[in-house]
């Protein structure tokens, strides 16, 4: 699906990189306290740094904040698991590895991914396709994984099944953030990852 251009009236390409990164940090900040309908384009403004006319500068709209906040986020969880985790390696090793490596991303990030799952709903009808189908490049990371160990014969897995574990990965990573509130109280995020990726590959190792 076809990325949406936000409309800028400056022309410097890395300016304006930089006053969208400090918009969409003040930007979650205020999702998260307030949502984003509560939250006004001149407080977006204010807890970036700058005016309302410079604000307006970078994007004609509110919902272009709520846009670049969740096509961020899940650009910068799927760069940080490309660099880190081995899609072809094709072990169960491998795939618990890369299960800790998405976790910890999600604990890294757990202010944005909260709001991005309380707000994305907000977006418009031609944008969330969009966004959602960045979640979807991101499951299938972990499907391809899993492909491979099937491949390798450490699991035995039909293609749907792939398909529900691949979901079931990134849902119990991004639980962390969504469910914090409670879930933080009660483990540590190192028992956390142990205790879900036992969960998650428990009776999935081809048995000899």
């Amino acid at each position: 699906m076809k990325k949406r251009q936000i409309q800028a009236s400056v022309k410097d390409e890395q300016l304006i990189e930089k006053r969208r990164d400090q918009m969409i940090k003040g930007a979650v900040s205020l999702f998260k306290e307030k949502g984003f309908h509560r939250t006004t384009t001149r407080e977006i403004a204010r807890e970036a740094g700058f005016s309302i006319g410079t604000l307006y500068e970078y994007i004609r709209q509110k919902e272009d904040v709520l846009y670049l906040v969740c096509d961020t986020i899940y650009d910068q969880v799927y760069s940080r698991l490309e660099e880190d985790i081995d899609t072809k390696e094709g072990t169960v090793e491998s795939l618990k590895k890369a299960i800790k490596t998405y976790f910890y991303v999600v604990h890294d990030m757990q202010d944005e991914v909260l709001v991005m799952y309380q707000e994305a709903k907000s977006l418009s009808k031609d944008a969330l396709p969009y966004v959602l189908n960045k979640e979807l490049e991101m499951t299938n990371l972990f499907k391809q994984m899993i492909q491979t160990c099937v491949n390798t014969g450490e699991l035995q897995l039909t293609e749907q099944q792939c398909e529900l574990l691949a979901h079931n990965i990134v849902v119990q990573g991004e639980m962390w953030a969504f469910r914090r509130w409670t879930l933080q109280k009660h483990y540590t995020l190192e028992q956390y990852i142990e205790f879900q990726t036992d969960f998650i590959t428990h009776g999935m190792v081809k048995q000899n």
